[in-house]
């Protein structure tokens, strides 16, 4: 892997600001705990350089999104300290303004560019999974090209076309992201329910044949 997970790659106009009520909020936090457990969002001491990976955003009514805060990934379960409100965000200048009790994760501009590329998309969740990740293709998923890196405007300009053939929803593997994975969809349901699928998926294409009478 040559480019460090977590790391922050934008320009970032951050200010520090109490948490904030978000609609939704549990539903949202809900799902992020689904992906925890299911090793999508996380921490291993032998992946990534031990950093923390995965994140969740939701789209607010009021402009913006919502978006877990950085290396928050090892935590089984998150408060609503652990999100931060990004207000403006810019995929092709690599800018995003935003304010609350944590910066932004390292993916916020990616999540950024879902938004500006679907008109329904409210959710958008960040995961790794390499089991997913290495059978992208058999799984059928629309994937981003390896050479392009995670939280650079290319990502961005990348992911924003793949989701404008399929605005509802979908599952895009991200090959120049290790294990990489991103989801989106309407609701926090319909954008995470189909990272647990492919994962079944995966899981059975990897499964041994039978060997005999169980």
């Amino acid at each position: 892997m040559t480019e460090q997970e977590g790391v922050i790659k934008y320009r970032l106009d951050y200010r520090a600001a109490p948490a904030a009520a978000v609609p939704g909020f549990a539903e949202l936090n809900a799902w992020r705990s689904v992906l925890f457990r299911l090793g999508l969002i996380g921490q291993d001491p032998a992946r990534y350089g031990g950093l923390g990976y995965g994140n969740l955003s939701l789209l607010l009514d009021g402009g913006g999104f919502c978006v877990t805060g950085t290396q928050t990934g090892h935590l089984p379960h998150l408060a609503k300290e652990q999100y931060v409100r990004v207000l403006r965000a810019d995929p092709a200048g690599n800018y995003l303004q935003a304010e609350g009790p944590v910066p932004p994760s390292s993916e916020a501009l990616t999540h950024a560019a879902v938004y500006g590329a679907s008109p329904t998309a409210r959710c958008v969740a960040h995961g790794h999974s390499p089991e997913i990740w290495r059978l992208a293709e058999r799984l059928g998923l629309p994937t981003v090209a390896a050479g392009i890196a995670y939280g650079t405007p290319a990502m961005a300009e990348a992911v924003s076309a793949l989701v404008a053939a399929d605005p509802a929803q979908g599952v895009i593997a991200m090959l120049g992201h290790e294990d990489g994975l991103l989801a989106y969809g309407a609701t926090p349901e319909l954008a995470c329910w189909p990272l647990a699928c492919c994962l079944a998926r995966a899981l059975a294409f990897d499964s041994p044949p039978p060997t005999g009478e169980g």
